[in-house]
């Protein structure tokens, strides 16, 4: 298959696909280099909204969730609005671009991932929310997935997910947690990687 995983910068879920022997690109505004000083040839580095109309036979779409996730609405609150003004339009944008990969008539498979947020109540309820821990990872972080011709995925490995509790009786994923010393983009990049375990089942169940 021509496969397309746009708005991935870490190649993870591209590179599953490609040891499957399949012609995997991805794609994101942000550059990706195999080591230092050298791109990456299956990298597309550009807007992914001009190529969405090649012939794709699978697209795998990760649209940034920043102003869609629900652990985000507390900065739509009135109180906010002074501080962040652009925020409904930023949202409004996130909002257009997540719709761009749900008009994909001509592809035949597509799978649309995002966390828990506004599109399930906007578009529509995923066909199903999956968990790293279900892959053999130890991390928790709730996985919502809009999928067209294609089936839910199966649990590879299920284990025991570790979180942190707080004194004050909140609990947090651990490694979410210790995502909050890192410093900001690389904290991003970090929480928005597809886990390892996910990308193979993607590739294994759907290639």
């Amino acid at each position: 298959m021509k496969v397309l995983v746009a708005c991935e910068v870490s190649g993870t879920v591209r590179d599953a696909f490609a040891k499957r022997g399949h012609d995997a690109w991805s794609c994101d505004i942000q550059p990706r280099f195999t080591d230092i000083d050298k791109p990456d040839k299956r990298h597309l580095c550009l807007d992914v909204s001009h190529i969405l109309g090649e012939n794709w036979d699978l697209v795998i779409a990760h649209p940034p969730c920043t102003y869609l996730c629900v652990t985000g609405n507390r900065w739509f609150k009135p109180e906010y609005a002074t501080r962040f003004p652009d925020r409904p339009k930023q949202r409004e944008r996130a909002i257009n671009f997540f719709s761009e990969f749900t008009k994909l008539d001509w592809v035949e498979k597509v799978c649309i991932e995002n966390p828990v947020g506004i599109m399930s109540r906007l578009y529509r309820k995923p066909d199903q929310i999956i968990q790293p821990f279900q892959f053999g990872h130890k991390e928790a972080k709730k996985t919502c997935l809009w999928l067209k011709n294609l089936p839910p995925l199966k649990p590879t490995k299920i284990v025991e997910p570790e979180y942190t509790t707080y004194k004050s009786g909140k609990r947090m994923a651990t490694w979410y947690a210790d995502a909050i010393k890192l410093p900001k983009e690389e904290r991003e990049n970090l929480r928005s990687k597809t886990f390892q375990g996910i990308a193979d089942a993607m590739a294994e169940q759907w290639g």
